[in-house]
């Protein structure tokens, strides 16, 4: 990940945040404007920026990207280290609005397509119970791992809705 996410402070008192992930190719500046037209004044947006890599899929091509993606077969084999790394990212994205004073169950996750997935992967994998996730045209990386590595709480809001609207007002 890029040292330097986009951050839009809330314009009101801070008491939740929502940490949003682009897709392949993309980066944090994509998204932030829109998702800050969107959100309540009271919501700090975080878009971060994946590191750029070779990504195997597009022949090597170096671009943002979360984990390497090898094939568009849900059936092949993942970057499993990749995944895991990212995920560890986020998780310490999570941690540090915890430690700045927003509870686990203010922090909303979402992302679209690649981010979408990083999202639902880092949401299901988080021991704390989040506000929810929500997840953008995207698919459950490490598939076959589930439901065994979940750690999330069952209540989990998960949605995978496109009113990116509708979802932000669940965390007024």
């Amino acid at each position: 990940m890029e040292p330097n996410p986009v951050i839009i402070a809330a314009t009101a008192k801070q008491t939740a945040s929502l940490i949003f992930l682009h897709g392949l190719g993309d980066t944090g500046h994509g998204w932030a404007s829109t998702i800050a037209a969107i959100r309540g004044p009271h919501i700090k947006v975080i878009c971060p920026t994946a590191s750029t890599i070779p990504v195997t899929l597009n022949a090597g091509f170096r671009m943002p990207s979360w984990f390497d993606l090898r094939t568009l077969d849900a059936t092949a084999p993942e970057d499993e280290e990749g995944i895991v790394n990212a995920t560890t990212l986020i998780h310490r994205l999570i941690t540090d609005e915890v430690k700045a004073g927003i509870p686990a169950g203010r922090i909303l996750l979402g992302g679209f397509s690649q981010g979408g997935a990083l999202a639902l992967h880092a949401a299901l994998t988080y021991s704390e119970p989040l506000a929810g996730v929500m997840s953008l045209s995207c698919w459950l990386p490490r598939h076959a791992h589930f439901p065994d590595c979940v750690k999330a709480p069952k209540e989990l809001p998960v949605s995978d809705k496109s009113n990116l609207s509708t979802i932000l007002l669940n965390i007024v």
